[in-house]
């Protein structure tokens, strides 16, 4: 049996956060919807002060959403694989799955983002299975949506491969020598460790330093923005719908 491909989405597969990148799919189609972020700022002070948590963060960022129906949401989450997600990916990540592909692995996709695009995502980018963060999706979202289960990061994203693919959960050691992580963020080590060869994509420094001394590979394909505060400048357009 071949082994796995296991990829993170967010600053992995393409150089900018999806949450972001989706709304704003979403308002520039709907530019009425933008001030429905003013019931996401007390949310967001409440995590600068470390009371609220992520989990309720992502459910209160997703607020842009209320009264949007379950079919419109779909489509939505289908045009923004197919148009803005094929097209922003860095091409040597794209390759880099191509090679898997031929090579007989078996791709997946491992997020922290919503699976309501998520799987559109992977579809498009030709990735066998996904997992992301369950969110409930009622026939009208409401303010808060309600996020099933845990948020993907850390271990959970190991939990929920072997409890939702088979061929991970039976997977030796042989298998996993011959498969490949690849991250951008400290918060996936668990997922780094899982395969037998690790790849990092623009790390930061701390996790750089370990990638290191694990002899990890560090790739860094060309990004849109020059830094940390470029990519935030990014995600505030994004969030206002105002990015080209």
């Amino acid at each position: 049996m071949k082994g796995f491909a296991f990829f993170d989405l967010d600053h992995t597969l393409l150089p900018y956060d999806t949450q972001a990148l989706f709304c704003d799919f979403v308002l520039k189609r709907e530019r009425w919807r933008t001030p429905l972020h003013l019931t996401f700022a007390p949310v967001a002070l409440l995590k600068a002060c470390r009371i609220a948590s992520t989990v309720t963060v992502k459910r209160a960022f997703h607020n842009y959403l209320v009264g949007m129906k379950r079919e419109t949401l779909a489509a939505y989450a289908k045009e923004f694989a197919e148009q803005t997600v094929k097209r922003a990916a860095y091409p040597e990540l794209i390759a880099i799955i191509e090679g898997h592909r031929t090579a007989g692995r078996t791709l997946i996709l491992n997020t922290a983002s919503p699976d309501f695009y998520a799987h559109d995502i992977a579809r498009v980018l030709g990735f066998d299975h996904c997992i992301g963060t369950k969110v409930e999706v009622p026939a009208k979202m409401p303010l808060m949506p309600r996020v099933i289960g845990e948020n993907n990061k850390h271990a959970v994203k190991i939990a929920r491969m072997k409890a939702e693919i088979p061929e991970v959960a039976d997977a030796d050691e042989a298998v996993l020598r011959d498969s490949w992580s690849y991250s951008d963020s400290a918060a996936d080590l668990p997922l780094l460790e899982f395969a037998g060869n690790a790849v990092l994509v623009h790390p930061n420094a701390s996790l750089a330093a370990i990638g290191k001394q694990r002899g990890w590979q560090i790739i860094t394909p060309k990004r849109p923005y020059a830094n940390k505060l470029g990519d935030l400048l990014c995600v505030l357009w994004q969030m206002f719908g105002c990015f080209r």
